[in-house]
């Protein structure tokens, strides 16, 4: 049996050590790509300095661009999902929705894609198959045409079955402009419905864990309930898709962005109890879980009641909520007031808590 420390040592907290990925990290680790402070840390220090324009410097989930007289919208996305398929959905769904919803962000009505396969060595063809009917489906779904694409094999043992990669244009209609620096203190914070299912959906298969309901994913498109949105109002200021890091870390983008604070409501937020009985049974916290059919809307007071109705008149906003205001104080932070009444800051995740779900 190994001995007991001695009570009366001098602890030392200078020699404590963390699991955690440290953000001086000299390789890559996994919460690089969990859309969290170390992937920002990543594009910050390594590529925007590489590439080095002003737009790329915005940093918004698509570019918006000036060409021929028309403006716009530029994404594209990597999907690295695993399993390949999952309750609600599948790695198709996911290229075709991911990279849609990133285009509707910017305001854009998406119109065109390219999709790249990269495949390993010794994944079956029917597998392969499945994922590009549900691609194929996804896009007629969301009025959109795969119009180019690649494929590239690597050896057995060099890949994890199918990697798709999607990039995707579309037009932003005049008088549109979204981006998260347009966040001003007063505006109303909605999100379109239930948080944490994509995350939780992944998880529970991968894991293969039952929590006595089965949890779908909510991956879909988005381009019609943002089109109804603006219907009311083209002055919608900021909308962002809550996928990787969940409503946490787009929150905390946006705060720092605008340079405002954003003030959430516990109660108000939706979250499924399914959702809630999983993250609590796992120690993870809802607002940090992905999501994949999502959207938070900053809209100015004024117009929030009327464009909440027009959420809940759409299929895709049902269950919309209004769940906070932006404000003043404490700029660049998110905080949440507690149904206890009390107050928690909601800061920006380090990396991801559930990896490899998008």
């Amino acid at each position: 049996m190994a001995e007991l420390a001695d009570p009366s040592a001098v602890v030392d907290p200078a020699n404590w050590t963390c699991p955690a990925p440290l953000r001086d990290q000299p390789v890559v680790v996994m919460g690089h790509g969990g859309g969290g402070a170390l992937s920002a840390e990543l594009v910050e220090q390594v590529f925007t300095p590489a590439y080095g324009n002003a737009t790329l410097a915005a940093l918004t989930d698509s570019a918006v661009l000036g060409l021929g007289g028309a403006r716009l919208a530029f994404s594209t996305d990597s999907y690295v999902v695993r399993p390949l398929f999952f309750p609600g959905g599948s790695l198709g769904d996911l290229a075709v929705n991911g990279t849609v919803n990133d285009l509707a962000m910017s305001g854009a009505r998406p119109a065109y894609l390219s999709a790249a396969f990269v495949l390993e060595e010794g994944v079956e063809l029917t597998v392969v198959e499945r994922i590009a009917r549900a691609l194929g489906k996804a896009a007629e779904a969301a009025g959109v045409t795969v119009a180019t694409g690649d494929t590239k094999v690597v050896e057995a043992g060099r890949g994890d079955g199918v990697y798709v990669t999607t990039a995707g244009i579309g037009l932003v209609p005049d008088g549109v402009d979204i981006r998260p620096q347009r966040a001003r203190p007063g505006d109303a914070v909605l999100v379109s419905g239930p948080i944490g299912l994509h995350g939780v959906a992944v998880m529970s298969v991968r894991e293969g864990l039952e929590f006595g309901v089965e949890i779908a994913s909510d991956t879909a498109p988005l381009a019609d309930l943002v089109a109804a949105m603006l219907a009311v109002t083209p002055d919608i200021h900021v909308l962002r898709d809550p996928t990787r890091g969940g409503l946490a870390a787009s929150l905390n983008e946006i705060a720092r962005a605008s340079g405002t604070g954003v003030r959430l409501r516990e109660r108000a937020i939706p979250v499924p109890d399914a959702v809630a009985n999983a993250c609590g049974f796992l120690g993870l916290d809802p607002l940090y879980v992905a999501n994949e059919g999502r959207l938070v809307a900053f809209v100015p007071r004024q117009a929030a009641d009327e464009v909440l109705a027009a959420m809940r008149a759409h299929p895709q906003g049902a269950d919309a909520a209004l769940v906070g205001e932006c404000v003043a104080d404490h700029p660049g932070m998110v905080v949440v007031a507690t149904a206890l009444g009390g107050g928690r800051v909601v800061d920006m995740p380090l990396g991801e808590q559930l990896p490899r779900i998008c």
